[in-house]
């Protein structure tokens, strides 16, 4: 797993296993970056990701915003992942799950995938830029993406039209407050296939 922090140019690496927290203070808030966590499950493999916070955050003139990003093919579960307090500005993908990523685009689609779960984006505001849609959840659809929770999110365009059409694929969750753009694509409840799944669970 890698978050990639532009403020330093240079992405911070932990293992593929492992339990991470991120914290900035209102003080000194971390500016300018991209937090993308991922890529996981690739070549097959299990990724076991947990608790992870980013607060207070600032992101300015950036491809992708708060991403979370798997292969398909893999096992295990990204959990407990807080967004809160992130200012955007101007970027492009500000809120992204992707549970298809391929980097030639010639990957095969497979039966199992990393389960993300219990994933909350709370406080984010700002502006996006109007070329992809502000939030994006393409998930597995034999292992969607569950507990995805919204919450005082408000994203406007940095110049152009509003694009209010979030996309939402296999993505179940709850929009808790009123959001900008609505978000009312995600579903409710539970898939039962994910119910007592052993691909699903950390060793």
């Amino acid at each position: 797993m890698t978050f990639y922090l532009a403020a330093n140019n240079k992405p911070y690496s932990k293992p593929e296993c492992c339990r991470a927290h991120m914290h900035a203070s209102a003080l000194t808030p971390l500016l300018s970056f991209t937090c993308s966590i991922g890529s996981l499950g690739v070549h097959n493999s299990q990724a076991c990701v947990a608790n992870v916070t980013v607060r207070n955050a600032v992101i300015r003139n950036s491809d992708n915003g708060l991403r979370i990003k798997t292969w398909q093919g893999g096992m295990g579960s990204v959990s407990g992942i807080a967004f809160d307090g992130v200012t955007m500005e101007n970027v492009r993908n500000c809120i992204i799950i992707d549970q298809y990523y391929c980097q030639d685009k010639r990957c095969m689609n497979q039966s199992t995938a990393v389960h993300v779960t219990d994933v909350s984006y709370a406080n984010v505001r700002g502006s996006y830029d109007v070329r992809s849609a502000p939030i994006h959840f393409a998930c597995s659809d034999t292992v969607p993406c569950t507990n995805v929770t919204m919450a005082e999110v408000e994203l406007l365009p940095f110049s152009g039209e509003l694009v209010d059409d979030p996309y939402c694929w296999s993505a179940y969750g709850a929009q808790q407050t009123p959001t900008i753009p609505p978000v009312s694509c995600l579903q409710d409840g539970v898939p039962e296939s994910l119910l007592d799944n052993p691909d699903l669970k950390c060793r």
